[in-house]
C-alpha cells in the first residue's frame, strides 16, 4: 500500500461541536485538510488547505497537535493516510464549503449520530479527542 501524507484539522466550535467535511462524489465525512506539497510543513499545508476548502484563515500558531495517526484512505483505494492532526479552536467563525468540499456538518464529538465517518476520523481522531475531553 502507498502512504499519503496529509495534514488535518479538528476544528472545535465555541459550543464544543466539531467540523466534518464531505468531498464531492464521496459518502464519508472527515476532518478538513489535505496532502502536503513537497517541502511544506504539516502546519503550513493545513493553513493552505483550510482556506481552500472552507474559507477559514488560520496561522500555525493557532494550532495545537493532537497527534499523528494512520488509517486506510477513505477515497483512494490501496492507500493509507498518515495524518498530522491539529486542534483549532474556531470560536464562532463562519465556514462554508469550497473547492472539492460538497458538504460540511458540525457534530458532537461524543455522539456523531448517523454520519458516515472516514476510518481515520472514526477510529483514531475522535477517540483521541474524546480522551482529551475526558482528561484520561
Amino acid at each position: 500500500m502507498r502512504i499519503i501524507r496529509i495534514s488535518a484539522a479538528l476544528i472545535v466550535r465555541a459550543d464544543g461541536k466539531i467540523l466534518l467535511v464531505r468531498k464531492r462524489g464521496t459518502t464519508a465525512f472527515m476532518q478538513p485538510g489535505g496532502k502536503m506539497e513537497p517541502d511544506e510543513s504539516p502546519a503550513a499545508a493545513l493553513v493552505r488547505e483550510l482556506e481552500e476548502e472552507i474559507g477559514l484563515r488560520a496561522s500555525p500558531e493557532q494550532f495545537r497537535s493532537l497527534g499523528r495517526f494512520e488509517a486506510t484512505a477513505a477515497n483512494e483505494p490501496d492507500h493509507l493516510v498518515s495524518a498530522d492532526v491539529f486542534v483549532f479552536e474556531s470560536g464562532d467563525r463562519i465556514v462554508a464549503p469550497a473547492a472539492e468540499i460538497e458538504e460540511i456538518r458540525w457534530i458532537s464529538p461524543i455522539d456523531p449520530a448517523d454520519v458516515v465517518l472516514a476510518e481515520l476520523t472514526e477510529h483514531h481522531i475522535l477517540p483521541a479527542w474524546r480522551q482529551t475531553l475526558l482528561g484520561t
